[in-house]
């Protein structure tokens, strides 16, 4: 059966504090700790914005339990400014030597391309994932649906690279098992909520689908990461307990203890 990697993109929310998700008060230094006591994998969304020093992915690291999983985001200088050419590869390479600081806490790496990144451009693309080291496991996420046909499974395959499965408004909801993980992204619209301190809209239905979607592959894969942004429903940490709740998994309350008045 497949392990369960559950959890949320990102985890340092402005709305998420004060009692929300952290304990009143809680130091920001101390918030991935407390994270990594509720779920144990996350998604590193800061990623996508720089290559992080290699001191701060140790920090990271040595703030979570040994069985925690990190996975980082690929820089947008990356997949979206170089689209994958030019400077791309000495800017992966670079990358890759940060997120290697992870050690046994990495997980799969996930490469995001942008919504007008079209099977065009598969050429470019080809020649990325050829040059990727083959020490690190990747998941690679399409935003236009032209990369939905045969050949782009067959071309993972042949990697041994995940297809990302997710639950976009305007995308094909899919699960393309192309090698032996399985990476799935709650996604929501952009915006759809002015703050993110509580769930607007009950998950269940929507986290029960994929729960039965995944069904036939869990004796077929090893590993299944599963992470939830707050546009999904309002608040990540719920949906991401939601969907364990749907898989039967362990739930540890999103919501710290609140304090007694003492008169």
């Amino acid at each position: 059966m497949a392990e369960f990697f559950v959890g949320t993109m990102g985890y340092g929310y402005k709305d998420w504090q004060g009692g929300v998700f952290y304990p009143a008060g809680m130091p920001a230094r101390n918030q991935l700790s407390h994270y990594s006591t509720i779920f144990n994998a996350v998604e590193m969304d800061t990623t996508f914005y720089a290559t992080p020093r290699h001191e701060v992915v140790q920090r990271w690291q040595q703030s979570v339990p040994a069985d925690f999983i990190f996975c980082p985001k690929t820089p947008r200088i990356i997949t979206h400014d170089h689209r994958l050419r030019d400077e791309a590869i000495p800017l992966m390479a670079e990358f890759l030597e940060a997120v290697a600081h992870f050690g046994e806490n990495l997980g799969p790496i996930l490469i995001q391309f942008p919504p007008d990144f079209t099977v065009t451009e598969e050429e470019a693309l080809q020649a990325f994932l050829s040059q990727l080291p083959d020490a690190y496991r990747y998941t690679v996420e399409f935003r236009d649906d032209s990369w939905f046909r045969r050949a782009t499974s067959e071309m993972l395959k042949e990697r041994h690279i995940a297809w990302t499965s997710t639950d976009y408004l305007y995308m094909p909801k899919q699960v393309h098992a192309t090698t032996d993980f399985i990476y799935l992204r709650l996604l929501g619209r952009h915006g759809s909520y002015k703050t993110k301190d509580r769930e607007r809209v009950d998950s269940t239905p929507r986290v029960t689908w994929w729960r039965d979607l995944l069904a036939p592959f869990r004796d077929k894969v090893k590993a299944v990461y599963i992470f939830a942004n707050d546009d999904y429903a309002g608040h990540s940490p719920t949906t991401a307990n939601r969907m364990k709740a749907a898989l039967g998994l362990p739930i540890v309350s999103t919501r710290p203890p609140q304090q007694g008045r003492l008169l």
